[in-house]
């Protein structure tokens, strides 16, 4: 659903034309759709009454309302961070790492501050560097508490709060792999 509205911005998309598009071999009632969008802004922190996201159309049906640009999908991400479930790409310039829902790398944890820690990418020089943002329970590199920025390197672990995050430079081309031995 939000694929589409995106895809259509900032145009509106009708009811009938969400509930074919996500339910498209169903009948479903436009109940379902309402309680669907309810989800989906729950989930991206968004609400009706001054939406950031989605607009309700009264009558009609939804509209994507946020800013949005398309990214170029020729240039792939080659910076990550890695938590336990989740890959976090980055990209060039400022990545915050923090609670609230904007943040580019958004963890939602009470443990880790609003804007948290930043990792800033910058491919003309060839570095990234972490910086930690007066967050409340602190930014560590390995066991050693952030407090200048800090270059990254493949493979250091940040930890902000009690959340762990692997660092990722992909710049240097693929990665080794490692031969497992047979028993």
């Amino acid at each position: 659903m939000l694929c589409l509205l995106m895809a259509r911005r900032p145009g509106v998309v009708d009811k009938d034309e969400l509930l074919s598009a996500i339910w498209p071999d169903s009948h479903v009632s436009e109940a379902n759709l309402n309680v669907l969008v309810g989800e989906v802004r729950r989930a991206i922190a968004d609400n009706a009454q001054s939406p950031l996201w989605i607009r309700t159309v009264h009558g009609v049906g939804y509209a994507f309302c946020g800013e949005a640009g398309d990214v170029d999908r020729a240039t792939p991400a080659r910076h990550w961070l890695v938590a336990r479930e989740r890959v976090f790409a980055l990209s060039e310039g400022e990545n915050v790492i923090g609670r609230d829902p904007s943040c580019a790398v958004w963890i939602d944890d009470p443990d880790v501050s609003r804007r948290h820690a930043c990792v800033r990418i910058d491919d003309g020089q060839g570095v990234a560097v972490l910086r930690d943002l007066n967050s409340t329970n602190g930014t560590q590199l390995g066991r050693t508490r952030v407090k200048a920025e800090k270059i990254l390197n493949d493979g250091d672990v940040i930890k902000v709060g009690p959340v762990e995050l692997k660092f990722r430079d992909g710049a240097d081309g693929a990665q080794q792999t490692r031969r497992i031995r047979k028993r």
